[in-house]
């Protein structure tokens, strides 16, 4: 009986879910392992070949250095990111390309399907990207959609995109949602806001976003099922 109580409970809770998301009207999508896969073990294991010590608290999922939140908002260029990095490595030999292909092997890719699910979205709801991104990450990112899929960049997916080095700030600050909210006109509580990182779920929350975790386990097109979107 227990278990039949618990499914109940289960079943309940999904039903309400499914509820609650009638009213969604937008979508805003984060890019970083909801659309363009990333993995922070291999750009760590770069970091340490370059000198890098510490590098779990240099470069991480949850924190990081100050350094990238500068060139996340567009504060500094790629040329002072490139310095900073040989200041905190003390390799002043370092070149750029170095420094750019230790960086961009953060980035893997946009799977097959992706894109499609990203028209769907388009199709039903006013659709919208937030990204944390910066000036050689979004360079890389959009040759690899042009190399692969033909695509010059996304705004055929999307209403408005919001890159945080192009806008001046970043999640999870709560200026970033409040801009996007002033530049659009949505409400908050129409609104999903899907990413993979907690603390920009709980940044979005603070203003009255309805949020769900992209994870490995429920990727974006398990998220969409899920919630019957």
């Amino acid at each position: 009986m227990l278990f039949r109580f618990d499914d109940a409970i289960i079943d309940i809770c999904a039903e309400k879910t499914k509820f609650s998301m009638q009213k969604i009207k937008n979508i805003i999508l984060d890019y970083g392992n909801v659309i363009f896969m990333i993995d922070f073990l291999r750009v760590r294991d770069s970091f340490i070949s370059l000198g890098i010590k510490n590098v779990d608290s240099f470069f991480g999922h949850r924190s990081q250095d100050p350094l990238f939140d500068l060139f996340d908002r567009g504060e500094i260029t790629a040329a002072q990111f490139r310095e900073g990095i040989r200041m905190r490595t003390g390799r002043p030999d370092l070149t750029d390309e170095e420094i750019d292909a230790a960086w961009n092997t953060l980035l893997i890719g946009v799977p097959e399907g992706k894109h499609e699910v990203l028209a769907y979205l388009h199709k039903k709801y006013r659709c919208f990207l937030l990204s944390n991104n910066n000036e050689i990450h979004y360079q890389y990112c959009m040759n690899h959609i042009r190399e692969k899929y033909g695509i010059n960049d996304n705004s055929i997916f999307f209403e408005k995109t919001f890159y945080s080095h192009l806008v001046g700030l970043r999640k999870p600050d709560a200026a970033i949602f409040q801009e996007v909210v002033d530049q659009t006109g949505i409400v908050p509580d129409e609104t999903l806001f899907i990413d993979d990182s907690p603390q920009h779920l709980e940044g979005a929350q603070r203003l009255g976003f309805r949020t769900a975790l992209c994870t490995s386990e429920e990727p974006l097109e398990v998220l969409v099922k899920k919630f019957n979107l």
